[in-house]
């Protein structure tokens, strides 16, 4: 037999490594031998461990699974569930070349996700850095427009129709589709927009990732409930019952101090109670609840599974928000990864018998802050003065009306009277307005010529912005004109004013009215202050929330003017700390009281 040249067995080697097909991967498997974490997103930057969030590796992998096109994934934060999408693209980058679409609530927000977590990844896996280096010279490739041999990736705003529709995809990865809009311009619902741009691969992938809203419209939840629905389980230590990680089976009481401490998890079978490291040195499995609906694989997972959030920061981050709705509701939803479920409306006359208050001054003590709101009307301006503390606490100092037409100069000659004015706090101190908010909405052109030449004074012109994804305030654009113009998310501030209404005592978020009759809080006030309320209405088939007027012909400027002035206590996003430190210092010197303002509330002049 005619022996070989050593030589030429290596070329034969070397061949074979060319011409073999990659060995089968899924997306875990990719992710432990290839992705590097990087330090700018991961407190632990380097290799990549599956092990150490081990719930990730069945969703990443059902993701590659080919016989699987939907993964849903409802979860709370500090998950690591950005990373597993991360590990995604790289997966179809390096190793399964696709066009993919990652579809973000917003177009900022995509462009944000692109600078921030797509290209350090790309950066620091070498992998991916050989195969979009050189793509990312071509003029081709954009912020939102990754190009690689073999594919693409593209990241879009959930909001623009045109980037939804523009090209086939293959790999659709939607993240937080709760805050995507119920419409995009004139097209119908994003997702399943997005979701026929691959209709012509048979091996197309659907990704949906989101933290839960509220119950009944919340989009992640009813495809959770359309799937497998698992859960994460975890072995009890004392009978290995597989247990689901569920707040209510959470122990923890009181000590002789009267201080919480945290006991560990009760096992629903033999109702034993172990620790947390107990618990979580078994290995852990997902069990679905509904494993017939193959075609659609849905995880949930809470802030419990987490290897870096312990049980008892759980524990004491409930106990800091339990009496306060608003952050309750966003402990729910981030940590118990758990839709939120709507309290009934607020009572007007509930409000007047339980809230008013005798201030006995002008302004309360403990009001480090005073901020205006005004919307206009065709005969007048509406106006509140609000005070502020530490935690949003809120103090109502006056509800006014200046009658005229906002066409004449006049009636903007009497709001700067109320603008201006020193206001004097118990102890003496005088206090102005640091921010106001005037609605732009009706008669845009006065408002704006308002505000022009005071926005060094802190007025600013803004725009009410209906939608749940909307955030409070954005940071502002100036208008052609040179106006800065402010949009608020009006359904946003709106669901934190009621969060408010509902907390019961002194503190965050508290809020407080006069009893004085001549400060304009009156029962009309607050009939108009709990005018509206959130209904579920449907578009296209799918459920999304508004607010509304509970009755016909209420007027809901008090509400409106409340939410103005909490984007205006945001906007000017005070230094609390600071503030403090200046109300402790000795007043020099006894302070005049200032001049009253001028205004009008019906034939009522004050």
């Amino acid at each position: 037999m005619q022996k070989v040249h050593p030589k030429t067995i290596k070329l034969i080697r070397q061949a074979v490594k060319v011409v073999a097909p990659p060995p089968k991967l899924t997306i875990s498997e990719w992710a432990d031998n290839y992705r590097k974490l990087s330090s700018e997103s991961s407190s632990e930057a380097g290799q990549w461990r599956t092990s150490r969030a081990p719930y990730q590796r069945e969703i990443m992998d059902a993701i590659s699974n080919p016989l699987v096109e939907n993964v849903v994934l409802m979860c709370g934060a500090q998950l690591g569930k950005t990373e597993a999408l991360l590990n995604t693209i790289g997966y179809y980058i390096d190793y399964d070349p696709a066009p993919i679409m990652y579809v973000m609530p917003t177009v900022e927000m995509a462009e944000g996700f692109s600078k921030d977590r797509v290209e350090p990844m790309f950066r620091d896996t070498p992998t991916l850095r050989a195969k979009t280096e050189e793509k990312e010279r071509d003029k081709n490739s954009t912020i939102l427009h990754k190009r690689f041999a073999g594919g693409h990736l593209t990241l879009v705003g959930a909001n623009s129709s045109a980037s939804l529709a523009s090209r086939p995809i293959r790999i659709v990865l939607m993240d937080e589709v709760d805050r995507f809009p119920v419409n995009v311009g004139d097209e119908g619902d994003p997702v399943s927009l997005v979701q026929k741009r691959t209709a012509t691969f048979h091996n197309r992938k659907h990704v949906m990732v989101s933290t839960p809203t509220v119950k009944g419209v919340s989009r992640i939840e009813e495809e959770y409930n359309q799937s497998t629905m698992e859960e994460w389980c975890l072995a009890c230590p004392k009978c290995g019952e597989y247990n689901p990680l569920t707040w209510g089976a959470i122990k923890f009481e009181k000590d002789g101090n009267g201080e919480y401490q945290m006991q560990g998890m009760e096992c629903e079978r033999c109702l034993e109670v172990s620790k947390e490291y107990e618990w979580k040195a078994n290995d852990g499995k997902w069990i679905a609840k509904k494993p017939e609906n193959k075609e659609k694989r849905g995880f949930h997972l809470n802030e419990l599974a987490s290897p870096w959030s312990s049980w008892e920061s759980i524990m004491k981050d409930f106990l800091a928000k339990k009496d306060n709705p608003q952050m309750l509701k966003t402990w729910v939803n981030t940590s118990l990864g758990e839709s939120w479920e709507e309290q009934s409306e607020i009572d007007a006359g509930e409000i007047v018998s339980k809230r008013r208050e005798y201030y006995n001054c002008e302004v309360p003590s403990d009001v480090l802050v005073l901020t205006c709101s005004v919307d206009v009307q065709d005969n007048r301006l509406e106006y509140e003065v609000c005070g502020w503390g530490r935690g949003f606490e809120s103090w109502g100092i006056r509800y006014g009306v200046i009658m005229g037409n906002p066409t004449e100069n006049y009636v903007w000659n009497q709001l700067d009277l109320i603008l201006d004015k020193q206001y004097t706090k118990e102890n003496g101190d005088l206090l102005k307005i640091m921010c106001c908010c005037v609605d732009s909405g009706y008669l845009t052109d006065e408002v704006y010529k308002y505000c022009k030449p005071r926005e060094m004074k802190r007025i600013f012109a803004i725009k009410g912005v209906a939608g749940n994804a909307v955030p409070l305030v954005k940071i502002p654009k100036r208008r052609e004109n040179g106006v800065f113009l402010f949009n608020v998310g009006v359904d946003t501030g709106k669901d934190t004013i009621m969060s408010w209404l509902k907390i019961e005592h002194e503190g965050d978020g508290f809020c407080h009215f006069p009893i004085e009759v001549d400060r304009g809080y009156d029962l009309t006030y607050f009939e108009g202050l709990t005018s509206e309320k959130r209904i579920t209405k449907y578009k296209n088939g799918k459920p999304y929330m508004i607010w509304a007027k509970i009755k016909s012909g209420a007027r809901n400027e008090p509400l409106d003017l409340r939410n103005y002035n909490t984007a205006a206590i945001n906007i000017l996003n005070p230094q609390w700390d600071l503030l403090e430190d200046a109300e402790e210092k000795p007043i020099a010197e006894p302070k005049q009281q200032a001049p009253s303002s001028i205004g009008i509330r019906g034939a009522e002049i004050y």
